[in-house]
This record gives C-alpha cells, structure tokens and sequence, in this order.
C-alpha cells in the first residue's frame, strides 16, 4: 500500500497538473465507489480544483464547494485518463474536466475497496480522516515520546496504526526500525529518552529519504520500485552490518529485522505465539 512519501509526491504531481482546472463531471464506475450520501459530488460542477493533497494515506481534491478524499488501498492508482473509455479496466471513478482532461481511480482484482468520499467543511473534523493520529512527518521527538508512552504496545504495530500516527505503513514500520536500531517488538512504553530521539530522528530520516526518490518519479511507485534496507529482503545481507535478515510472518504482512543490529543478536520466532523480545 503506498505510504506517506509515495502519496505526498503524487499528490504534488497532481496538483501541479490539475490544480485551477474546472470540474465538469464525477461518475461513481462501481457500486461501491462513492463511500458518502451527502454531499453530492455534482456540488463540485463548475467549481475549480483548487488543490490535491494528501493527508495520511489519503489524497485530498479540494474542489472549492467539497472535497473528494480518496482512498487507493493496497493496489489502487488515481492518474490521468488519457483515453476516458466508457468500461476502463478496474475502474472505480471517474473525474472530467472542461479543458477535456480526466482523472480516472482504478483498482485491479475484483474486491473493490479503493473508494471516495465527498465532505463539506474542514475534511479532518469528519469521517473518514477524523481519527486519524497526526502525519508521521510532522511528530518530533517530544510528541513522539508523549504518545509512545499513552499505547504500550509492540514497536511495529504502534507504526502501523494510524489512530495514533497516521502515513506509515509496512514498509516504513520495518525501515524505521532498523534505522533507530530498535526491536520491532520492543515495547513502546519502556523506550528510554535516547531510543525515542533514535525513533524520531530515524521516522523523519526515512520519510524523507523515500520522498526525494518518490519526487524523482513520474508516476506512483510500485512495492517493488521502493528502496528498502530490511523490508521484502529476508535472506539477505544487512547492509548496515551483513548479517542475514529475517522475518516475522503474519496473515497480513511480514515484519523483517536485523538481529545485530536490532535485537542483540537474537533470533525472534516465525509465529504469533512466541514469546517476542521486549
């Protein structure tokens, strides 16, 4: 799933193509599309787009009257329609604008959960965006260490949820991590005040890192193309230190790790029920 730094590059590409242009036309392509009853999205016609932006995982069209708040999921992409077929592949909604131009959502596979939502006023005082934790790249240190200590939980899981901050994902939660040299199951509540500074220092490191890349791109990012230390290469050398990286596997994702670098060196178990190193 694209995480803040992919979604903040393609938000400003769209912006810097879109923004000023005059809406004509929204059309829901699924059932499923359009998550909101009211407002309508045709309050929006005739209006400009005045900015794309992004807040968390979400992209945010504001278009004067409304905003569109949209939401890609795992594979979901929200690019220029060049050809505005009537049937497009994985196609979820489509916007039309009056110089001709298009923005079309699509999600491949057959489950549909990419969506938009159509909100009146301030966007983040309302669903979806309302329980959202603050953007992970605006957190220093000393907030950090505020809501570290509110959710004793495991490292990892912390990073993942977006109640408490919201942008990070998969990716990011392994990286950052391994940056900060911290277990991805050390318990939140017990970091000292130099494992939350690492923590902090290492959240914006990585942001930033995998932002400039993200700048440098035409398009979205695939999983694939996003450059990773730990994450997707278990059995790989550490470049940090060569040792074998591993993994943890779980339904949903997969956290990975260095042992030297993160763990003193122990190997953490592959399943749930372990006794994980706090």
């Amino acid at each position: 799933m694209p995480e803040l730094p992919e979604l903040q590059a393609h938000a400003e590409r769209l912006d810097a193509a879109f923004s000023g242009t005059t809406l004509a036309g929204f059309r829901p392509l699924t059932f499923t599309a359009l998550k909101t009853a009211s407002p309508g999205p045709e309050e929006a016609i005739g209006h400009p787009l005045v900015f794309v932006g992004r807040r968390g995982k979400y992209l945010l069209l504001d278009a004067e009257t409304v905003t569109f708040v949209v939401h890609l999921m795992q594979g979901g992409r929200l690019k220029p329609d060049e050809k505005q077929s009537a049937k497009p592949r994985g196609g979820i909604a489509r916007w039309t604008f009056e110089d001709g131009r298009a923005l079309l959502l699509t999600e491949p596979g057959s489950e549909r959960k990419a969506g938009v939502w159509v909100v009146s006023g301030d966007p983040e005082s309302q669903g979806p965006l309302d329980t959202l934790g603050p953007d992970a790249d605006q957190v220093d240190a000393a907030a950090l260490g505020d809501l570290l200590a509110a959710h004793p939980m495991r490292l990892h899981g912390f990073l993942r949820d977006q109640r408490i901050i919201a942008g990070l994902g998969r990716r990011l939660a392994n990286e950052i991590c391994h940056r900060a040299r911290l277990s991805p199951f050390a318990n939140t509540s017990k970091l000292d005040r130099t494992q939350v500074e690492q923590l902090a220092e290492a959240m914006l490191t990585c942001i930033n890192e995998s932002l400039a890349e993200e700048r440098g791109r035409d398009e979205l990012s695939n999983s694939a193309q996003r450059t990773s230390r730990v994450h997707n290469r278990a059995g790989e050398p550490c470049l940090e230190c060569g040792d074998a990286v591993r993994s943890v596997e779980y339904r949903a994702y997969t956290v990975a790790y260095c042992p030297t670098c993160q763990t003193a060196g122990k190997i953490l178990a592959d399943n749930t029920t372990s006794k994980f190193l706090k």
